[in-house]
């Protein structure tokens, strides 16, 4: 006769496996979030940070000047050049190095926005108005000589259309080097609610810091144009400032600050140059077609494509530099 009791044993062994289980993962967790926070103190307190913050409204923003770990460079009579950077860009007055060291005889301003590189990493909501005022109060605060050409990477296309409409007189050329481009539409788009940060909770838990170990191509720009030291400092960044509370608000507000820009275009006489990645994907040919309705107003435009991928400065420095240097001489 078979004994019943057995069975009923074995189905309970079950959840008490999983119990376990569950207990061992959360354990790993918690002692990676401790380790990752540990060595997090650690870098920071071992690594100088580089640029100048400068106090605005809600917090302090981080600026590269010229690229100097002094501070701001002297500006002299050059032609001013202010760099935005992308969307979750960890570093941006390190990831624009190739493209400042080509600009040597402008004034090149790094303005690394709330949630990016030394800046703050909690900020105001990320609409286009606080992100446009923020930039201009951190320009007449360095007393950046006018009119400054704005020149921005991805998302920055946002903000530059709406900061040349604001504060026309101050922007003598707007560059966008694979700049966004607001998509046309008529759908309300409502505000973003506030929830858990799933993201940054990923980042604390070392997540981030382990991909960045063992895949670190994953995190680092392509080509050659970086030493081995702004690489590791890219990659360690980009473990400090993953999923932060600015960021995630920006991302968050996207289709908001899309849906803001409808039916916004260029000031008819500000000349704008448009680079455009090619990444040889068939999409190259769909951006130029958007830049050009974009800029149809527009007296004086360029769209240019280039071969490489969305970060095209990467790559693309020196060309990059020398077409911008063209464009721009009559403003100069």
């Amino acid at each position: 006769m078979e004994n019943p009791v057995k069975p009923r044993r074995r189905r309970r062994r079950w959840p008490r496996r999983l119990g376990i289980a569950a207990l061992v993962i959360l354990g790993l967790v918690l002692v990676s979030t401790a380790a990752n926070l540990l060595l997090e103190q650690r870098e920071k307190a071992t690594t100088a940070p580089y640029g100048e913050r400068v106090a605005v409204a809600g917090g302090s923003l981080n600026v590269v000047r010229n690229g100097s770990d002094g501070g701001a460079a002297t500006a002299g009579g050059r032609q001013a050049i202010i760099l935005l950077s992308g969307l979750g860009t960890a570093a941006p007055g390190l990831d624009f190095a190739p493209l400042i060291g080509e600009l040597g005889d402008f004034d090149v301003v790094v303005v690394e926005g709330f949630g990016y590189g030394y800046s703050d990493l909690e900020a105001s909501a990320r609409t286009n108005e606080h992100i446009s005022n923020e930039l201009h109060e951190v320009l007449s605060k360095l007393q950046v000589r006018q009119p400054y050409v704005l020149a921005g990477h991805s998302i920055a296309g946002f903000y530059m259309l709406d900061y040349a409409n604001r504060y026309r007189p101050e922007v003598s050329a707007v560059v966008g080097i694979d700049a966004t481009i607001p998509k046309p539409g008529n759908e309300p788009v409502a505000e973003p609610e506030p929830g858990i940060n799933w993201v940054k909770l990923l980042g604390a838990a070392g997540l981030v810091r382990a991909v960045a170990t063992l895949a670190p191509g994953l995190v680092e720009p392509d080509g050659s144009a970086y030493s081995h030291q702004e690489l590791q400092r890219m990659r360690t960044m980009a473990i400090w400032n993953f999923g932060n509370a600015a960021v995630a608000d920006e991302t968050a507000r996207i289709a908001n600050n899309a849906a803001a820009l409808r039916g916004v275009g260029y000031p008819d006489d500000l000349p704008v140059l448009a680079f455009i990645a090619d990444e040889k994907d068939g999409r190259a040919a769909a951006k130029t077609a958007a830049a050009e309705e974009l800029l149809k107003n527009v007296s004086r435009h360029q769209v240019l494509p280039l071969d490489g991928g969305h970060y095209l400065h990467w790559t693309q420095a020196k060309r990059m530099a020398a077409e911008i240097r063209r464009f721009v001489a009559p403003a100069g």
